[in-house]
């Protein structure tokens, strides 16, 4: 049987350890229990514990100073933690309730008989502070319980061992801590009496509940191995039967010498000795199904069949683990290829593994130790059966598949439109499921507007893909200015574009200016070239020449404007620098030939001003001689 090998470290609580040196489980291997307390089962408080037991009083209900109970919880009692017993498994299982009196001293007593003497035993107990930190009842903290256990022998006189637990203080909940005292009857002995010593003085706290008081023999510490050195064996059932030679290895902490008795256990409960087996070490027979084995272990030959007296090794297993069936699978995956990863899973029993490899055979170990395989890549995996206990694989493996399904196909677009019509937008797939981002759900939708339109579409096995649709609108041009440079008419838009220009709405021309084009009256077109619309400007394009030469030559001998016959109501006057009025036109085109009274003017800048309508235009021209 398996017990605490170390001394107990949870009881500090800040007292200097020579307080309870001798607080301390035993280190070595412990016997069966020789005697038991947990204060028995029920949901009535009571039977009171037998005369001379406690010279506490007993009460019915929550204990007052220097009372106690015998209850299954603490439902209702002052400001304590409503707590149960600590027995595990116990239904309505009850506990020793105590309210410590005003004056310290002892609270509980009891007798324990049937023990072998010089032996060493183990004295264990579990106890709790039942007044929670900050409590309501205390202003502060409680009084913290702090208890003395000591062992005295049958007649009262001699103490063998003794033990503070220290101070164990509030805690914020329930909290169940276990305290343990070593002691070694002495020749003749066979009875000993347990007290319980309540260090500490009633008032506001000290409330303490007891439970699972345990005595039991305490021996060498007996570890088993095989030639092996192995503490168990896990072997496969198709490997067929197992034997093995088991080692006790006593370390002689407590006993000088050391008697054997080997047992064995189909259940590792319920245990019989293997006649003749009494020395340190066991052979065993060719075995076919779980065995279980420990060994009893005395100092002395009479005490090696007394229970009370010997102690009990740790346990060697041997187990033969079946091969397991294959993992179940849960079918293939089959996930969009947008996922980035499928998950394949299978099932296996509680206590089995499983191993995925690239293979049905062999193969590359891709994933072990788990039911769930995370994979990226389409394929084929094989999921093996393993025991968690022993490498007994499964004899075949469980293929489960991953496919990923093609997404359904779309292509983005960049579409144009015409300022102040609508569109089409197609989302060009066929058979699916639509979702605009308009909230509109047909496979087409109409707009006015531009933007950003994305379509997510979705095929009958869920797979999803989303198509984007950039929609800019097509502006018609905008015409800012027309000027006239002498014989060219330049144009300016005051927007950008793929705009194409024309004098007669019939020939077009990418550029905006005009070369060599007679004064007078025109329309000037203007239209994007994607064929969305056209504007139109009126525009009178007067030529009005930078110089003229008067030399004879009929070759620009005059100065004249052309185009402003196009109007009505106009009038030109010519200057010299001195403002003095050379010519004079009204309402008829003006040509001037550089003379003034029948005589040529010198070479030099002239002046002109132009009225036409309510417009003036002035600016000068070159003489040249």
């Amino acid at each position: 049987m398996r017990v605490f090998k170390a001394i107990f470290i949870g009881i500090v609580f800040g007292y200097a350890p020579s307080l309870f040196a001798q607080l301390g489980f035993c280190e070595g291997n412990s016997g069966s229990p020789i005697f038991t307390e947990d204060f028995g089962t029920g949901i009535t408080n009571g039977p009171a514990l037998p005369a001379g037991t406690t010279t506490y009083t007993y009460v019915n209900g929550a204990p007052d100073d220097g009372s106690y109970t015998i209850s299954s919880n603490t439902a209702g009692y002052f400001d304590w933690f409503n707590t149960q017993d600590h027995t595990p498994n116990d239904v309505s299982g009850k506990f020793f309730i105590v309210n410590a009196s005003f004056i310290a001293g002892e609270f509980f007593r009891r007798t324990i008989d049937g023990l072998c003497e010089n032996t060493s035993y183990e004295f264990s107990s579990w106890l709790m502070n039942l007044h929670p930190r900050s409590g309501v009842g205390c202003s502060g903290n409680g009084i913290p319980i702090n208890v003395k256990f000591q062992i005295w022998d049958s007649t009262d006189s001699n103490l063998l061992a003794s033990g503070d637990t220290g101070d164990i203080l509030d805690k914020t909940s329930p909290v169940w801590e276990q305290y343990a005292l070593l002691f070694t009857t002495v020749p003749g002995q066979s009875s000993v009496i347990l007290k319980m010593i309540n260090n500490g003085s009633g008032g506001c706290g000290n409330d303490l509940a007891i439970d699972d008081i345990v005595f039991r023999s305490c021996g060498d510490l007996i570890p088993l191995s095989n030639n092996a050195n192995e503490t168990s064996i896990y072997a496969c059932e198709d490997d067929g039967p197992v034997s093995t030679t088991i080692r006790a290895s006593p370390d002689f902490s407590i006993f000088s010498s050391h008697f054997f008795q080997w047992q064995e256990s189909t259940d590792a409960i319920n245990w019989t000795d293997i006649p003749g087996e009494t020395t340190d070490t066991y052979t065993t027979p060719l075995i076919n199904n779980d065995r279980y084995y420990r060994v009893k272990v005395s100092e002395d030959l009479v005490n090696i069949s007394n229970n009370l007296c010997n102690v009990i090794s740790e346990v060697f297993e041997i187990i033969l683990v079946p091969t397991p069936n294959p993992p179940s699978s849960i079918g293939d995956v089959r996930i969009c290829e947008n996922i980035e990863n499928g998950i394949l899973t299978v099932r296996v029993p509680v206590g089995i593994t499983v191993n995925w490899y690239s293979a049905p055979v062999g193969g590359t170990l891709i994933e072990s130790d788990t039911t769930s395989f995370i994979i990226d890549t389409a394929g084929t995996y094989y999921a093996e059966a393993v025991p968690a206990l022993a490498n007994c694989p499964s004899n075949t493996r469980t293929a489960v598949a991953l496919e990923f399904y093609p997404l359904p196909l779309v292509t983005d677009e960049t579409l144009f439109f015409c300022k102040n019509t609508d569109i089409t937008l197609e989302s060009k797939v066929a058979g699916v499921n639509y979702l605009w981002n308009t909230g509109e759900t047909t496979p087409n939708i109409i707009v006015s507007q531009p933007g950003t339109y994305t379509v997510q579409v979705t095929d009958p096995r869920g797979c999803s893909n989303t198509k984007t649709i950039l929609l800019n609108q097509i502006d018609l041009p905008v015409i800012d200015q027309i000027l006239s440079n002498n014989f060219d008419i330049m144009v300016s838009t005051s927007i950008a574009g793929e705009f194409e220009f024309s004098l007669d709405g019939i020939t077009f021309q990418n550029e905006p200016n005009f070369i060599n084009i007679p004064g007078g009256l025109y329309t000037v077109y203007a239209r994007n070239k994607n064929n969305c619309g056209i504007i139109t400007a009126e525009y009178f394009h007067l030529v009005i020449p930078k110089f003229f030469t008067p030399n004879g030559d009929s070759i620009n001998d005059v100065f004249e404007i052309e185009g402003v016959d196009s109007f009505t109501d106009y009038e030109i006057n010519m200057y010299n620098r001195y403002g003095k009025l050379l010519k004079n036109s009204y309402n008829v085109p003006l040509r001037w030939d550089g003379r003034f009274n029948n005589r040529g003017l010198p070479a030099g800048d002239y002046w002109y001003s132009i009225r036409i309508e309510d417009q003036f235009i002035q600016g000068h021209v070159a003489l040249i001689r």
